[in-house]
């Protein structure tokens, strides 16, 4: 350290008229022993990292653990509303049906008012929602200028080639919403930013792939909501390279959980898992959740992060921060979009299957016992009375 000192007399010599001169002596003084001198820095994390590449591993299991908790029970709480949706994913009647009694050869014929009913519904609302010119419209509010005008249009026709020509998905996505929205009374988009193809993307999200927490009546003040996805080895392995999920060793997924909803559709289309398939599959489960990490950052409140499990390992992939960066309230970045066909009691809405599920069956059997009586009618067969 640097000392300011007075330079001594010399052989008796006078100082100097005036003040004496300060001369800046540089005197190394030693440390104690055990002693070091370090200057102490705050860790700043980016906004937009990974944070679960900051944090130990028995804090990743610990949370991993009660979110992955919290998801059963959210689950466990819309069990009735699943079972209820995937019966009536029968009443639809695309498989022909083999029936046995009350003779052999009875009728198993559905009556087609429910399908009838979704196909309409189908084909009005895709020719409202996807026009021939775009699904984009706009409007000018406020005075009207050329200037103004001319901004707007060419303001539609950049979200329209987007959205027709760039999201490849989008207009298949959105047919097959609208075809599925009916059945259950909801169905959801989610708009975000896809890392490996480098574009925006507008997924459907099937109602049960998003459970969300028991208290919700919408997704904008849901305390918890979670995005139940399946991704192969090979794609969990790019998004580990690109920096959006944490290194970590992955271990061969376990037998994936019986899907009721996704089997009885997988039936009545015709089709069946492979074995391979299934040994390949990871279930990754998103979940857009408020919490208070103190470990990084301790705000005094849950802030709302975005936290990816791999279900399989009960592993944490990936924690970031889903709000916008300098936003002093923190507010939730939405990813999600609700579609509900007809308001219910709760959540997630009625469909047809909820509001003509009881008449589909009524008539089922009606039109079969018609048909049987004719059947028996005509048979020839029988006893001869006198």
């Amino acid at each position: 350290m640097a000392i300011d000192k007075q330079l001594p007399l010399v052989n008796g010599d006078s100082a100097p008229s005036g003040s004496p001169l300060p001369i800046d002596i540089e005197i190394e003084i030693p440390l104690a022993e055990g002693e070091m001198e370090f200057e102490e820095t705050e860790q700043v994390i980016p906004f937009n990292e990974n944070l679960a590449d900051f944090l130990e591993q028995d804090v990743l299991q610990s949370l991993g653990s009660e979110l992955v908790t919290l998801y059963e029970e959210d689950k466990e709480s819309r069990k009735d509303w699943y079972e209820s949706f995937s019966k009536g994913l029968d009443l639809l009647g695309i498989n022909q049906e083999e029936r046995t009694q009350p003779f052999q050869g009875a009728s198993g014929v559905n009556h087609p008012i429910l399908s009838e009913a979704v196909t309409q519904f189908q084909a009005q609302a895709y020719k409202e929602l996807l026009p021939a010119g775009g699904p984009v419209q706009v409007q000018v509010v406020g005075a009207h200028n050329p200037e103004i005008v001319a901004q707007s249009t060419r303001v539609k026709e950049f979200m329209n080639y987007q959205i027709s020509h760039v999201m490849e998905e989008y207009d298949p996505e959105m047919d097959s919403l609208l075809f599925y929205l009916p059945l259950s009374g909801s169905a959801f988009k989610k708009i975000y930013f896809d890392t490996m193809l480098n574009r925006a993307v507008s997924e459907f999200v099937k109602a049960e792939d998003l459970v969300v927490s028991y208290s919700t009546t919408d997704l904008s003040t849901s305390p918890r909501v979670t995005h139940v996805m399946t991704m192969t080895k090979n794609d969990l392995l790019k998004m580990q390279l690109n920096g959006t999920y944490s290194d970590v060793e992955l271990i061969q997924p376990g037998v994936p959980d019986v899907n009721e909803v996704q089997e009885k559709m997988e039936k009545l289309e015709g089709v069946n898992p492979t074995y391979a398939e299934n040994n390949e599959l990871y279930t990754i489960l998103e979940l857009h959740v408020d919490l208070n990490l103190t470990e990084i950052e301790d705000h005094g409140f849950a802030c709302p992060y975005i936290v990816t499990i791999c279900e399989d390992m009960n592993q944490i992939l990936a924690i970031r921060r889903n709000w916008t960066e300098g936003d002093q309230l923190y507010k939730k970045t939405d990813y999600f979009v609700q579609y509900k066909f007809l308001p219910g009691l709760g959540f997630y809405g009625f469909g047809l299957i909820h509001m003509i599920g009881g008449l589909t069956k009524s008539v089922t059997s009606i039109l079969r016992q018609l048909i049987d009586a004719g059947t028996l009618a005509n048979l020839p067969a029988g006893f001869k009375a006198r």
